[in-house]
């Protein structure tokens, strides 16, 4: 899963980051409006974590313009602000929930799960492909009675490779969407990460193969 975090408190933000990444999310942060507009409108975000104050467009302005061009990506609400007028405004521009500050970090995590489960294309806790599931409540991938943990990235690539089993899934996409639109990751970095995971798919002996296509990409097949 994909966050758009938009925090203008550059240590708030760096621990936002700190917390999603440590629990195998992709997370992007911006620090202000305009920023968080720009990313959002590219609709790869499954989440959207929205501080409210914000300079050059606050959050709810932000929020209420992507709703107005159709964009639904559920948003969670971080503000400071506790009054209840703020609290309707903010969930009527069309915000899932609303999170005062300070928070504890395993209710952030709660909230940002329970608003991803409200998504229209929300995903299981349990992805199948064939007879093979991967367990996204324990990061692990399951197959007759027997688990492979993976690591963040590992998990990340192959839920994205299970959300579209057969299609192809350019390599440039698995980049943006795991290290975000700036990132300077090289193609190679995606293979090393394909690699660990077809060695590990082949440890649980499970019928299923990562095929590379030359020039497009990753595609997940079941295999007989």
């Amino acid at each position: 899963m994909r966050l758009l975090v938009a925090e203008d408190d550059p240590r708030l933000l760096k621990t936002l980051l700190h917390i999603f990444q440590s629990n195998n999310f992709s997370a992007d942060g911006v620090s202000n409006g305009r920023d968080a507009l720009l990313y959002a409108r590219s609709t790869e975000y499954d989440g959207l974590v929205l501080d409210i104050m914000m300079p050059e467009m606050d959050g709810i302005q932000v929020l209420r313009e992507l709703r107005r061009l159709g964009i639904n990506t559920p948003a969670l609400f971080l503000t400071a602000r506790t009054e209840v007028a703020q609290r309707v405004e903010g969930l009527d521009a069309g915000a899932d929930d609303y999170l005062p500050k300070p928070f504890a970090t395993a209710e952030l995590l709660a909230r940002v799960r329970a608003m991803l489960r409200r998504k229209e294309t929300y995903l299981p806790d349990r992805l199948a492909c064939g007879p093979v599931v991967l367990n996204r409540s324990s990061f692990q991938l399951e197959y007759q009675g027997c688990t492979q943990p993976l690591s963040g990235r590992e998990f990340q690539i192959l839920e994205m490779l299970m959300q579209a089993p057969g299609s192809i899934v350019p390599t440039e996409r698995l980049i943006t969407h795991l290290w975000g639109w700036d990132a300077t990751v090289d193609t190679s970095v995606v293979w090393v990460h394909i690699s660990k995971l077809r060695k590990k798919i082949s440890a649980l002996n499970a019928p299923l193969e990562i095929r590379f296509v030359r020039g497009a990409g990753y595609t997940l097949e079941v295999t007989a």
